[in-house]
């Protein structure tokens, strides 16, 4: 009998045992099992910020091209707009060229009674020059006009007249023989030469005065040597320097390409 109970509890003592060795076993696989979940969580927080973050790039690389594509389509249209601006400018340019050829021809066919020795029409920087050569229109030393040099200037005055879009400047030159008599020196002889001029051609011949300017240029620009008397003789001019206006072609030229600066973001 008592073999028998001592058989008993030595089965119950292990079957106990087995069983406490068991819940221990699951305990530790409960805690791993709880390791390797919070391991995961943890993981799959990573992998939601990793892709919140490529989303993010994405949407970044997405603005940036459609706004590099903007500037492309900008950049074009202002490559377009540069080169209508380009072609207008060339076209103005002739324009103008064939405007002062034009009015070279007027000049020269107004003026064409008068000798070369008188006067002169050529073409320079885009301007035409009429030189007046002193013998055509002042005495010595003298501001007052001959009735030769008005008829020169009337002819000249006829032409300027169906030409309103001409500026006109008159210059007076002189040699470097200091002058006597009336005038201070050659500076007040040669503005009150081209001033005289000025007077005929606004208040005789009609000319409107709000396109003519009176200029004294002294000595300082000869066409020819002052050591002999045909240098000097030369010297002694008065040129009418006759400019289509260039308003248009100036504003294209004033005309800036427009600027653009824009921030691309960084990724």
């Amino acid at each position: 009998m008592a073999s028998t109970v001592y058989l008993t509890s030595c089965v119950s003592s292990k079957r106990y045992n087995e069983a406490l060795q068991r819940e221990r076993d699951m305990a530790a696989q409960i805690g791993q099992l709880n390791t390797n979940i919070t391991d995961l969580n943890q993981r799959l927080s990573e992998a939601q910020s990793e892709k919140s973050k490529l989303i993010g790039q994405i949407d970044a690389a997405g603005k940036n091209a459609a706004e590099l594509s903007r500037l492309a389509n900008m950049t074009q249209q202002q490559l377009q707009e540069e080169q209508q601006r380009l072609a207008q400018m060339r076209q103005l340019m002739d324009q103008q060229r064939q405007a002062v050829e034009n009015l070279r021809t007027k000049m020269t066919n107004a003026l064409v009674n008068f000798r070369p020795e008188e006067l002169t029409v050529s073409v320079k920087n885009g301007k035409v020059y009429v030189s007046l050569q002193e013998n055509l229109l002042f005495p010595s030393g003298s501001a007052a006009v001959n009735p030769r040099g008005k008829e020169a200037l009337g002819k000249l005055a006829q032409a300027l007249n169906t030409n309103p879009d001409i500026n006109v400047l008159i210059e007076g030159h002189t040699d470097s023989i200091p002058i006597k008599g009336r005038y201070e020196d050659n500076w007040a002889l040669s503005t009150a030469r081209a001033s005289a001029i000025v007077r005929i051609l606004t208040a005789a011949y009609g000319v409107d005065p709000t396109r003519v300017t009176a200029s004294g240029r002294s000595k300082y620009e000869p066409i020819d040597t002052n050591e002999t008397p045909e240098g000097r003789a030369r010297n002694r001019r008065t040129e009418i320097i006759l400019a289509p206006r260039l308003d248009e072609l100036m504003r294209l030229l004033e005309q800036a390409p427009a600027a653009n600066t824009t921030t691309t973001g960084t990724y």
